[in-house]
């Protein structure tokens, strides 16, 4: 019998989120704000972690929502709303403790939206009208997204001899 395509995807996903975590918590203090391309570390965090929590999301319109409620929770890691996506940069600087926070703030999405999937949701739409595949394969989408940006982060501490580990699965 084939595994389940959530338990593979929670796996992957897991390690991923590990592997980013690994990249905010050994990035050097001096190095938080050393640009990644065109763009600080922490930036590349952030926009990272956004993504990766807007496309856990069963929509845009959902996630907006969920945006939107953030407002009045303590930890808010959209103070200035959609604007921070839409917007080429953030509203402000965010620190290693805020990209710890909602990097928990992922896994613990990640952990009750796939308990939600079913057969028919994954093999619906992807809730995002520029992702024009399956729910099953926007997870793969996001995952991909994830693992592309923790590699530029990683390559970036290894330039400057920090070294991070690759994890198989959790």
């Amino acid at each position: 019998m084939p595994t389940d395509f959530r338990t593979v995807v929670r796996s992957q996903f897991r390690a991923a989120l590990s592997m980013l975590e690994q990249c905010i918590d050994r990035c050097p203090d001096e190095r938080w704000d050393d640009a990644i391309g065109k763009y600080p570390f922490w930036h590349v965090v952030y926009h990272t972690l956004c993504f990766v929590d807007c496309y856990l999301s069963p929509s845009n319109d959902e996630f907006t929502r969920t945006v939107e409620a953030r407002a009045w929770q303590a930890f808010n890691p959209q103070p200035n709303g959609m604007a921070e996506l839409d917007d080429e940069y953030p509203s402000r600087r965010f620190t290693r403790d805020e990209m710890r926070r909602y990097a928990q703030l992922c896994r613990d999405k990640l952990e009750s939206v796939l308990a939600a999937e079913t057969d028919a949701t994954l093999d619906g739409p992807s809730g995002f009208s520029w992702l024009k595949f399956s729910r099953a394969e926007g997870h793969l989408y996001n995952l991909r997204h994830l693992q592309h940006h923790t590699g530029q982060l990683s390559a970036a501490l290894r330039r400057c001899g920090v070294d991070t580990q690759w994890v198989k699965a959790e």
